[in-house]
C-alpha cells in the first residue's frame, strides 16, 4: 500500500498565492504553487497531484487534514456527478474543474484510492512536512508573481521536489512507553 500525506496552503484566503504538496511515506515528495487561489483549491490540488503521481494497481491511501478535500473526493463526488455537477440544493459545485480532475484521476487509476483525515499541526511528521512544502511553494509562487514571472491565467506549478526521510527517533510520552490518552480523535478513515 502507498501512503501519502497531502496539504494545501493559501497565503491570503481567498485570492492569495497558493501552494500544494504531497509526501509519500516511503520518501518522495512533490509540491507546486500558483499566484492566486483559495485554500480549498490548494487542498484539492494536493489530492489530485498525489493521485496522478501514483498510478498503478497498488492501493493508494491519502492522509489529509482537509475534511473538505476528503469529502469532495470520496463522499460527495458521485452524487455531484449524477446531479450534473450540482449540489443537493441545485447550486453549482464550487471548484468543479479540479474536482472533475480528481474524479477522472481516481476513475483512471487501476488501484483503489482511500482517504483518512488527520488532525493538522499536532506533530504528525508527514502532515507537517506536506504543510511546510505547501507553504514554501505558496511563498515561491507569490515571489514569482511579484516579479512578473507567473501567469494568473493558468495554474502553473512551481515545482519543488525532495526526498523525505522518516524521523529516526520518536520523542514525547510514547517514546518512553507511557500510554497517552488523546484528547480528541487524531484521524478518521473513510473507505
Amino acid at each position: 500500500m502507498i501512503i501519502v500525506s497531502t496539504d494545501g496552503s493559501c497565503l491570503r484566503n481567498p485570492g492569495g498565492a497558493i501552494g500544494w504538496a504531497w509526501v509519500n511515506h516511503q520518501g518522495s515528495s512533490h509540491s507546486g504553487g500558483a499566484p492566486t487561489g483559495t485554500n480549498q483549491i490548494a487542498e484539492l490540488r494536493a489530492v489530485h497531484e498525489a493521485i496522478i503521481a501514483h498510478p498503478g494497481p497498488e492501493p493508494l491511501f491519502i492522509e489529509s487534514d482537509s475534511l473538505y478535500a476528503i469529502k469532495c473526493a470520496s463522499e460527495w463526488i458521485s452524487g455531484w456527478r449524477m446531479n450534473g455537477w450540482r449540489t443537493s440544493t441545485g447550486a453549482p459545485v464550487k471548484n468543479v474543474e479540479i474536482i472533475k480532475d480528481i474524479d477522472r484521476a481516481i476513475a483512471g487509476r487501476p488501484g483503489p484510492v482511500r482517504f483518512r483525515w488527520v488532525r493538522g499541526h499536532v506533530g504528525n511528521y508527514f502532515n507537517e512536512k506536506a504543510d511546510a512544502l505547501a507553504g514554501e511553494a505558496a511563498r515561491e509562487a507569490a515571489a514569482s508573481a511579484a516579479v512578473g514571472e507567473a501567469s494568473t491565467v493558468e495554474m502553473p506549478a512551481v515545482t519543488l521536489t525532495e526526498t523525505v526521510t522518516p524521523l529516526e527517533k520518536t520523542t514525547g510520552p510514547r517514546a518512553s512507553g507511557k500510554a497517552v490518552a488523546p484528547s480528541a480523535p487524531q484521524s478518521l478513515t473513510l473507505f
